[in-house]
């Protein structure tokens, strides 16, 4: 049996994520398109489908990936073409390559990449406003920058979470950087591995030090468990952009 490892591009905003935990069949989630289309063209009932990183209702990816087991004897660029002829048009398939059979999308991932785009011009362009948070003022970068700090490094990031989980919570962020110019602002966030809501709620928190709601002090409190995270930001501006494996 052959592993077919898949990069995916999609926009999410009109899907569940990438799947609903207990319901991987049902939905209108990026997983369930996928699924469908796979199991059309192999002619095989779809064992597993596992992906790098599951992304949350209305969050994008440049670069998800997934991979699966098939008996078809199509070539990688069979497949790709087939995926991409028959995938609804806001679902691309990037690359298609065979891998070893125990390579595992999620299981062998060392990082990955969320990058957050938000636009601050005083009017948004009606082209990006399914795909980038609007800022109606702008928030304060060096502040953000400042706070950030107290996120790098490896902490138990349970209460940046929605608690959905019941496996450890302590995550590693590597790098947090925030940048822009004067039409857009961009927070890109490398990790280890993000729990659920995790890389959300702390862009939400980030952008509360940004806009003054909260001090930068805040952070320290949030993991001490002194005080509550800020709201999850608006999904629409997140990105997967990369899933990494063997060295980070």
């Amino acid at each position: 049996m052959r592993n077919i490892k898949l990069t995916i591009e999609y926009d999410g905003s009109r899907y569940q994520g990438w799947m609903q935990p207990g319901k991987e069949l049902l939905g209108n989630t990026v997983s369930a398109k996928l699924r469908d289309v796979l199991q059309k063209m192999t002619g095989e009932t779809l064992e597993e489908l596992s992906c790098g990183c599951r992304t949350e209702a209305s969050v994008h990816a440049y670069a998800q990936v997934a991979n699966f087991k098939t008996d078809t004897d199509m070539d990688v660029t069979q497949i790709r073409h087939y995926l991409n002829r028959y995938l609804p048009m806001d679902i691309a398939i990037t690359e298609v390559k065979e891998v070893p059979e125990r390579f595992h999308a999620q299981l062998n991932a060392t990082s990955k990449t969320y990058l957050y785009r938000m636009t601050i011009t005083d009017v948004p362009s009606v082209f990006d406003r399914k795909h980038a948070y609007h800022c109606f003022k702008v928030p304060d970068k060096t502040l953000m920058q400042h706070a950030a700090l107290a996120f790098i490094g490896k902490h138990d990031f349970g209460c940046f979470s929605d608690g959905k989980t019941s496996k450890p919570t302590v995550r590693e962020v590597y790098a947090i950087d925030i940048y822009g110019d004067e039409e857009e602002m961009q927070i890109l966030i490398h990790a280890d591995d993000f729990l659920h809501n995790m890389a959300r709620t702390i862009i939400g928190t980030l952008l509360d030090v940004g806009f003054g709601i909260r001090k930068k002090e805040d952070v320290e409190e949030i993991f001490a468990g002194t005080k509550e995270p800020s709201q999850p930001c608006d999904p629409r501006g997140l990105y997967l952009q990369k899933i990494t494996y063997g060295k980070r």
